[in-house]
């Protein structure tokens, strides 16, 4: 931008604001256009929006009366279309204007709704490729006007000239761009041809390509959008659309849901992955707008929930951003997005009710998406719950082959404690579901609902603990002094040792304990250095209330049961914390470096101890 003279312009006077037109192009290439191949989407568009004009200037006329003729052969590129034209007058407020549109005047503006664009900046796209655009156009609602001719250059200057009829013999406008060098990777024959398919393969209006080499043009569109054509057949239709889908998107999907929301003039099909795909991880959709390619990364189209299906789609109501790239975020695209996951819902009860098989097959790649959903709609978890996969005593186990063993469900609250209670709970009869895994807690908790013969409860400890059997008087007494010895030893992690039998024989011990238990005694702790005086005793006697661990010495082990038996106290507190030790790695949770420590020092004494001995 450069500053008018003063001298010209007396203090208080309007001043006009000079855009430097190469710096504006610059900021469009950097900040709005994420490519300078949407030089082409932006001629296409125009071109459509044209013929739109046109169309709407002679309704009797035939759809594919008017059509769109592009060409390139490495020293032009040039797109050509039978639109509505531009009059001097036009050229004038539309060409050279920046920010205005001809889709913005009079009677045109009313029929907003019919463009795929809505900005008037389109044009100066072309400067990502070329220096120069060259305009020929005539005027199809003036039909006595002469033809016009605008070149722009990207130093911000422009010509208008008029030529005699014979210049364009008929309406429409001629679009000629001369390449820089440094733009032949987005205007070679080959990637011009490329492009005008990427972007214009659904467009409803006839688009042809010509290479310059003498041959007969290519269709760019020669078909119409799948959905919108017949088959002979449903299976032909389901088979066309999902060779469609593999084509755009590079899988075989697993099925295909056809989308339809007449409201907002919307066609397309939504292709479901075959397989899982990472919890939150949002796939992109490939969006058009009245047949030109949008975007193929619109996450916004679908709620989050529904990662588990790619969409192809064509309407005509959504309304593009500046860059045309994205979506606006308005009420619209909202209504569409409930609407669309609506589609997707209907889908999945229908596989639940009619196809057992694909309901497997789809529920096997992604129950954690339909669990997502089903935690906050009624209808999929009064559907599905029952045959949602969870990780179980029994195994893997949908809850409604779990529910009819057990008729009392626990549930973890976390990973970490179904693997300190799965095998000793499995051999105690008892039902736990691994509640640790994102929703499931939730989930299990909810199965009432639909087995209302099945109750459900968190896992308590003393639940377990009270299904492990004690060992007889003889045998407590025996071993009181090795267990006031264990005690001691691991009083600095506050765990408690008890001895009991259980299945399996093969495990030597269960350290029963909690995430929670754990950061109240590391709450606890802190709390208690930090103050002093009266605090300190209040909170020192806090915290003898706080949860305590529990290590369940196993009676029918052949390891406890020597252990047990042992009468030096240093070997007897040598094996105790070494039976913690074992325990807590059983566990599989993360070791605090007090417990590692531990672990090595117990092996060390214990070989030491085994070193003497053979002395």
């Amino acid at each position: 931008m450069t500053l008018p003279d003063t001298a010209a312009n007396p203090a208080g006077a309007d001043r006009t604001f000079q855009v430097d037109l190469r710096g504006l192009v610059d900021l469009l290439s950097h900040h709005l256009y994420s490519s300078p191949r949407v030089y082409l989407r932006e001629l296409l568009q125009n071109a459509v929006d044209a013929l739109t004009a046109r169309h709407a200037l002679e309704p009797a006329a035939p759809a594919d009366a008017f059509g769109i003729r592009l060409y390139a052969d490495g020293s032009v590129v040039r797109v050509e279309d039978d639109g509505v034209g531009l009059t001097e007058a036009d050229v004038h407020t539309f060409l050279a204007t920046i920010g205005r549109s001809s889709k913005r005047a009079e009677k045109i503006a009313e029929q907003r709704g019919d463009f795929i664009g809505q900005f008037g900046i389109g044009l100066l796209s072309c400067f990502l490729v070329a220096d120069e655009i060259h305009v020929l156009s005539r005027s199809a609602g003036t039909p006595e006007a002469p033809a016009v001719e605008w070149r722009g250059r990207g130093d911000g200057s422009y010509t208008v000239r008029t030529l005699p009829a014979s210049a364009r013999p008929r309406p429409g406008t001629t679009v000629t761009l001369t390449p820089r060098a440094d733009a032949g990777e987005w205007t070679r024959p080959a990637q011009v041809h490329a492009l005008a398919r990427h972007f214009g393969s659904l467009l409803r209006h006839p688009v042809t390509f010509d290479d310059g080499t003498g041959g007969p043009g290519a269709s760019v569109n020669p078909e119409p959008a799948p959905w919108a054509r017949t088959y002979p057949t449903p299976g032909a239709r389901s088979r066309a659309l999902a060779a469609y889908g593999a084509d755009v998107f590079g899988f075989t999907p697993l099925d295909t849901i056809e989308l339809d929301l007449p409201a907002v003039g919307l066609k397309g099909i939504a292709c479901v992955l075959p397989e899982a795909v990472p919890a939150g991880r949002r796939h992109g959709h490939r969006v058009h707008v009245k047949g030109m390619l949008l975007s193929e990364q619109a996450e916004e189209i679908l709620p989050e929930w529904a990662f588990f299906v790619r969409c192809v789609v064509d309407a005509e109501s959504l309304r593009p951003t500046a860059s045309r790239e994205s979506l606006y975020e308005d009420d619209t695209l909202a209504a569409v997005r409930d609407a669309l996951a609506e589609r997707l819902r209907a889908w999945i009860a229908r596989a639940a009710a009619s196809d057992p098989d694909l309901l497997a097959r789809f529920l096997q790649a992604h129950h954690l998406a339909v669990k997502s959903l089903a935690v906050h709609d009624d209808e999929i978890l009064r559907m599905l719950l029952p045959w949602l996969p969870f990780e179980t005593t029994d195994g893997h186990s949908t809850l409604d082959e779990f529910a009819r063993t057990h008729r009392t469900v626990l549930v973890t609250s976390s990973v970490e404690e179904f693997r300190q209670v799965a095998a000793i709970a499995s051999a105690a009869g008892l039902g736990v579901v691994n509640g640790g895994y994102t929703y499931d807690r939730e989930l299990v908790h909810r199965l009432p609902e639909i087995r209302p013969e099945v109750s459900v409860a968190d896992l308590d400890p003393a639940t377990l603990t009270a299904h492990l059997d004690p060992v007889d008087r003889e045998t407590e007494l025996a071993a009181t002094a090795y267990l006031a010895q264990a005690r001691d030893a691991l009083a600095v992690f506050d765990c408690d040792v008890a001895l009991r039998t259980f299945q399996p024989a093969s495990a030597p011990a269960l350290l029963v304990d909690s995430r929670e238990a754990r950061h109240e005694r590391t709450r606890s702790q802190l709390a208690r250095e930090q103050e002093g005086g009266l605090w300190g005793d209040i909170l020192g006697a806090l915290r003898q209330e706080a949860p305590r661990a529990q290590l369940i010495l196993n009676q029918l082990n052949p390891l406890v049961r020597t252990a047990v038996a042992i009468d030096e106290p240093e070997l007897a507190r040598t094996s105790a914390e070494a039976l913690y030790g074992q325990a807590a790695m059983l566990s599989r949770r993360p070791l605090r470096p007090a417990e590692s420590s531990l672990i090595n020092r117990s092996f060390l004494d214990l070989l030491a101890h085994a070193l003497r001995k053979d002395s």
